[in-house]
């Protein structure tokens, strides 16, 4: 599955439908996750977890700390201790 980054989010495509995406909001040293989409054809199959890893290693990348506001985010970023380099609490 090939996750595609675009203007402040990574996604999966088919055609000229989203299956998924992942969207955050640069302020400053932070990126705010504000949403995650996975449609139910793809659900089960880790693709969430998969966008959440995306912007963590974007946020390594960029030096940037994550806030994540959007409830499955924040759930993932909680419980998986490695993302807590770049969590902002």
């Amino acid at each position: 599955m090939d996750i595609k980054q675009g203007d402040n989010r990574f996604y999966i495509d088919e055609g000229s439908s989203f299956k998924a995406e992942i969207t955050f909001v640069p302020q400053g040293d932070t990126l705010v996750i504000d949403h995650t989409f996975v449609d139910p054809s793809l659900r089960g199959q880790g693709v969430a977890k998969q966008l959440v890893d995306r912007v963590v290693a974007y946020a390594r990348q960029e030096n940037k700390k994550i806030l994540p506001v959007c409830s499955y985010a924040m759930i993932v970023m909680e419980r998986d201790l490695s993302t807590h380099d770049v969590l902002k609490r």
